[in-house]
């Protein structure tokens, strides 16, 4: 069959009109975060995969757990620079009676609060904060337990620790969790007594326990 010049001309046109002008934005990456004890064991939760994302190891985040066993049941805590939120939810997984997540990126701090909704948990809540800013105000009650887990390109291990220590944060005997690259030289507040340390990869993680104020 021949095509005239106008008619070739014509399904030339059609066929480039019909052709995308762009290709869609690539879907970001996504992860999944597994429970690994108590209520919601064996859970599979998505979380998108955002740039500098961390979360805790599931080794790591068993041995922690593994730690605070004694302590978690009916525990106030307070989870920074929350990211996936692994471990304010297996903390409530567990028997944590309120956890406090806070992160500074907006769709993280949304991820978790959809997560709550999807296990059907009352007992946490998700704020879009800055933590260093966050801290400053005066707390309504002292936490039991507090994860802080920065971001590793970010110094913020002196400034976050001594806010905890000075800012009426903690309870006595409260349990600070904190996770650090391997060769950094973390200095804890005066009074904080170090029970755990342990090394995964380029992770060093520590459990410490603020000492009972002294009358």
């Amino acid at each position: 069959m021949h095509h005239s010049r106008s008619a070739r001309q014509a399904l030339k046109h059609s066929s480039r009109a019909r052709r995308p002008s762009a290709k869609p934005a690539p879907r970001q990456p996504s992860s999944t975060l597994r429970i690994i004890g108590g209520e919601w064991r064996g859970r599979k939760l998505q979380f998108s995969a955002a740039e500098g994302l961390r979360p805790t190891g599931d080794r790591v985040r068993e041995t922690l757990f593994n730690w605070l066993m004694p302590s978690l049941h009916g525990a106030r805590c307070l989870d920074l620079f929350a990211g996936s939120g692994a471990l304010g939810l297996e903390a409530l997984s567990r028997g944590a009676a309120h956890v406090t997540f806070l992160d500074n990126h907006a769709p993280s701090a949304r991820q978790i609060e959809a997560h709550l909704q999807l296990l059907g948990c009352d007992r946490g809540r998700a704020l879009q904060a800055d933590t260093l800013q966050w801290l400053q105000q005066t707390p309504a009650e002292a936490c039991d337990i507090v994860f802080v887990d920065p971001p590793f390109q970010l110094d913020l291990w002196p400034s976050c620790l001594q806010q905890l220590e000075t800012g009426g944060w903690l309870g006595d005997e409260a349990l600070i969790y904190v996770e650090t690259p391997r060769a950094y030289p973390l200095s804890a507040p005066t009074g904080w007594e170090q029970l755990r340390e342990k090394q995964a990869g380029e992770v060093c993680f520590r459990l410490f326990c603020r000492a009972t104020t002294l009358e």
